[in-house]
């Protein structure tokens, strides 16, 4: 039998690809089993920051969100950073956001075990691009709420966080059959914030916003039934929203994100595969792990899985493409894949390396044009690649 395992080095090494001079790529430096959930953000001082959550395994409380730099002009990518250590809670979904004070902000949810409903948002600030920060505080109390992409500022100085509510019915643990999307306003630099639910988003979560050229705003969405990425638009400043409509691009109930090019464009990152493409099908995500508190919690019961419009977990999470849109997201004609294997993800399991899915993907644009990308490797590390748009457009 073959040996599907594979160990990963990550020595932060920016080099050329072996077959593809065209990427710059690297295996981010961790001391992690588990690495997931990258999240980039290129610095006015030309450093680019990525932010990742790492421990034993999504769900366990050793989970912490960590940081690496890779510096103006540098060829390797420093030491990851823990900037989240609470031994009650697995702390997931890192953002980073600069406002226009130029403040640093990172966001990120922290959760009892495995259940996303109990999740909270905290948050830290940065006066000095990351070199250090503020004391953690808690941006959003109420429970089940969850974020995973940026936060965008309007022309009319609106801040705009997409978030999603991680609901359930009582006595039955969290497997994501009940999740709706929502946008939080804030105009006062994120003092306060007000909510705007969107219509009729039931299974449409990871909302990722992205202003157009034309004012409008496009939200992009992960689909829960892992069907398609669905898609919203507000021509109101994000303070009402069209009900999400399947795209023609599939979806495995997988991150994905979206941003807007200088020039216009659009580039998405994302699993082109969906659940029709499946073999197998697993109960819940954090199927593999037991509940760390007692109480309430600890005695909810699994949802039994059945057919129909339930949260599909399991889809094979490969390949990694990156997709353009020239024409606000309407269709997306050129695409071209980052990794390619089989996304093996019925386990969570990094220690047994066991794991082979690319997912959870961040890309963003520098002001010299190049797209940057992050995306989980294997569960085992964050690998980012730049490239510039003409390796997808030809």
């Amino acid at each position: 039998m073959t040996d599907l395992t594979l160990t990963v080095e990550r020595n932060g090494n920016l080099h050329p690809h072996a077959q593809d001079a065209q990427q710059l790529t690297a295996m981010l430096p961790s001391v992690c089993p588990q690495n997931h959930a990258a999240n980039l953000l290129p610095l006015p001082n030309g450093d680019l920051l990525c932010v990742w959550f790492g421990g034993t395994q999504e769900g366990i409380a050793d989970i912490s969100v960590w940081c690496s730099r890779l510096a103006k002009g540098s060829d390797q990518w420093s030491e990851a950073e823990k900037l989240s250590d609470d031994p009650t809670r697995s702390e997931q979904n890192p953002v980073l956001f600069l406002d226009p004070q130029q403040v640093l902000w990172l966001l990120w949810t922290a959760q009892k075990s495995g259940n996303q409903d109990t999740a909270i948002v905290r948050y830290r600030q940065s006066r000095d691009f990351g070199r250090s920060w503020s004391a953690i505080d808690t941006l959003l109390d109420q429970p089940g709420t969850f974020i995973r992409q940026p936060i965008v500022v309007l022309p009319n100085g609106n801040w705009l966080l997409p978030v999603f509510y991680c609901r359930t019915q009582p006595g039955v643990k969290w497997v994501g059959n009940d999740d709706v999307s929502a946008v939080k306003i804030s105009s006062d630099q994120g003092k306060s914030w007000r909510d705007v639910a969107v219509p009729d988003s039931l299974g449409c979560v990871h909302m990722n916003i992205t202003l157009l050229q034309d004012g409008s705003l496009l939200a992009l969405y992960r689909s829960r039934w892992a069907d398609h990425i669905y898609q919203s638009r507000s021509h109101d400043g994000g303070e009402s929203w069209s009900a999400p409509q399947a795209t023609e691009l599939p979806n495995n109930n997988s991150s994905i994100q979206v941003t807007t090019l200088h020039n216009g464009h659009l580039a998405l990152v994302f699993n082109a595969m969906s659940a029709k493409d499946a073999s197998e099908r697993r109960l819940s995500l954090y199927d593999e792990i037991d509940d760390e508190e007692e109480g309430d919690v600890a005695v909810a019961a699994e949802p039994v899985v059945h057919s129909g419009r339930t949260a599909f977990w399991g889809a094979p999470r490969a390949p990694m493409t990156l997709a353009i849109s020239a024409d606000g997201g309407r269709s997306w004609p050129w695409l071209r894949n980052l990794d390619e294997g089989d996304g093996y993800c019925m386990t969570n399991n990094s220690q047994q390396k066991l794991n082979r899915e690319f997912s959870y993907p961040s890309i963003k644009q520098s002001e010299d044009g190049a797209l940057h990308i992050a995306y989980t490797y294997f569960r085992q590390a964050i690998k980012y690649v730049r490239v510039d748009e003409s390796w997808v457009v030809s």
